[in-house]
């Protein structure tokens, strides 16, 4: 059979059988998409990787298929084996992208096939939206914006949208590695150990790890101590001082990627600055772009306007769906040296191609966030902020109330990690007696979780840098995540209650065994 034609004209006045046809089938794309976000379950249905595979793996089919029935094929098959993330049992990881302008946004984008890599012909319009959604990040940040009439290039805006945090994260170090050795994007990489970077051990995002790798710096970390999740400054002015000459960034965390703990971010640039004034200083600001919506959160991120560049993820923080980040710099100009020039990118004043390190096509990812900020405007955002930040409080509040659970930190923003307590731990016992005991408990109750997919939290490991359990032990902790819209203290008290369940499954099974 041979699929026929989907294209259509949105202006004709009567739709042709295969304009009209066209119509039918992204309705129904629509509304299966809209069905699957509603739907209250994370998974219709659950397989082990090994029976999905032999069900999805298949060759390239020697005959043809109608559009039906590939959708059919896809709901039946596909679809009920997807995580839905927008599920209020969902709980354990970032935002939904569910808001209702951001998913029209990418939509728009899909249709509209904007290439912001020229501006004239390829974006007239996109590249402008793009250069706005930057200056609005930048302002709720701290930074400067020119006029309006003063940004003739983009070499004026201060900023490009990226795929992710780590691809961000990794031009914030090509950034640095110039802003250190200038020159060394023509002459390549001579002397790696003026490449080094300062990282907080145990918290530091694997990214920028990577990052100093992929541009051919060398793996040159050097992990200061830390105390209640962020620097220990005295071990960091230390260090800076050991180090004289070597290091060119420290990167410091508006929200870790375990416990979402915010830095003292004023106290790392003073102390960043007072070492050496040259010293590029990145903050990872993917989750704690949060609280520069909220007069009330805003104090949490004092002192980020001051520092060289930030990393933002508005798809971890503002219900925009997968993928949007963007890297923010102090100095607009700084852009400048990491340019790339080609015949084949129009050498314009508004070519974005000319100033995104690593993509080529570049596809207008920012429609969805303008179309999210231009509709909830600063009294949104703010409200947006502030109501997360109170689950995540309540339910640090229920854990503390469980006389099974324990909270490992105090939570900043939307994150609360906590351990299910064995009994004779609640009984009294001490709890640096066995830690493994705690997160053997700890890692069968997430596995339990994730075979049976009703409810979902995150886990990860992590240093016990409050001395909770004990100090400086690596710990498995389950993470709570108040970053979706649809929960209710029905789904807070629910998991928790699942938890516990679960948990004493595992005493049962451990007696059983013999073991307890």
């Amino acid at each position: 059979m041979e699929a026929p034609s989907v294209i259509f004209s949105a202006g004709s006045p009567v739709a042709s059988p295969d304009e009209g046809q066209a119509r039918r089938v992204l309705a129904h794309a629509l509304e299966l998409g809209l069905g699957f976000k509603l739907q209250p379950e994370i998974y219709r249905a659950r397989l082990p990787p090994t029976r999905i595979r032999d069900l999805l793996l298949s060759g390239l089919p020697d005959y043809t298929s109608s559009i039906e029935e590939v959708l059919a094929e896809f709901t039946d098959t596909v679809l009920p084996l997807c995580k839905n993330e927008a599920s209020p049992r969902f709980l354990g990881f970032g935002d939904t992208g569910d808001d209702v302008a951001a998913l029209a946004g990418g939509i728009l984008a899909l249709f509209t096939q904007q290439n912001l890599i020229n501006q004239s012909f390829d974006s007239p319009s996109a590249t402008f939206i793009e250069i706005t959604v930057l200056r609005w990040l930048r302002e709720l940040l701290g930074f400067a914006n020119p006029p309006t009439q003063a940004v003739t290039t983009v070499w004026d805006v201060g900023g490009i949208i990226t795929h992710g945090g780590t691809m961000s994260n990794t031009v914030a170090m090509m950034l640095a590695r110039e802003h250190a050795v200038p020159g060394t994007m023509d002459r390549g990489v001579t002397d790696p150990g003026r490449f080094t970077i300062i990282v907080p051990r145990g918290i530091g995002h694997y990214s920028v790890k990577s990052a100093l790798t992929w541009i051919g710096a060398g793996s040159q970390l050097i992990e200061v101590d830390t105390a209640g999740f962020r620097y220990d400054l005295a071990a960091l002015e230390r260090a800076l001082a050991e180090n004289r000459g070597r290091v060119m960034a420290v990167v410091a965390y508006a929200g870790d990627s375990r416990t979402q703990t915010i830095e003292n971010l004023q106290g790392v640039h003073d102390v960043t600055r007072a070492a050496d004034e040259r010293i590029w200083l990145h903050a990872d600001a993917c989750w704690g772009l949060l609280c520069a919506f909220s007069d009330h959160l805003r104090h949490k991120i004092a002192g980020i306007s001051g520092f060289d560049s930030v990393t933002v993820d508005p798809h971890k923080v503002m219900a925009v769906p997968y993928a949007l980040s963007a890297l923010l710099v102090r100095t607009p100009a700084s852009l400048r040296t990491i340019t790339s020039y080609s015949d084949l990118i129009m050498q314009e004043d508004f070519a974005f191609g000319q100033v995104t390190p690593f993509v080529g096509t570049k596809s207008w990812l920012s429609l969805k966030l303008w179309m999210l900020m231009r509709t909830h405007g600063r009294p949104g955002l703010a409200a947006m902020a502030e109501k997360r930040v109170a689950i995540a409080q309540r339910f640090a509040a229920l854990v503390d109330a469980c006389p099974r659970t324990i909270r490992l930190h105090e939570p900043d923003l939307l994150a609360v990690a906590f351990v299910y307590l064995p009994v004779s731990f609640a009984n009294g016992s001490s709890l640096a007696s066995d830690v493994e005991l705690v997160n053997r408990a700890n890692r069968w109750i997430h596995e339990r979780m994730l075979a049976e997919g009703i409810w979902h939290l995150h886990q990860f490991s992590m240093l016990d840098d409050a001395g909770i359990l004990r100090r400086g032990a690596t710990v498995h902790p389950l993470r709570f995540m108040a970053a979706n819209p649809r929960i209710e203290a029905e789904h807070m008290t629910g998991v928790l209650d699942h938890v516990v369940a679960l948990g004493r499954a595992w005493e049962a099974s451990e007696h059983a065994e013999g073991r307890a």
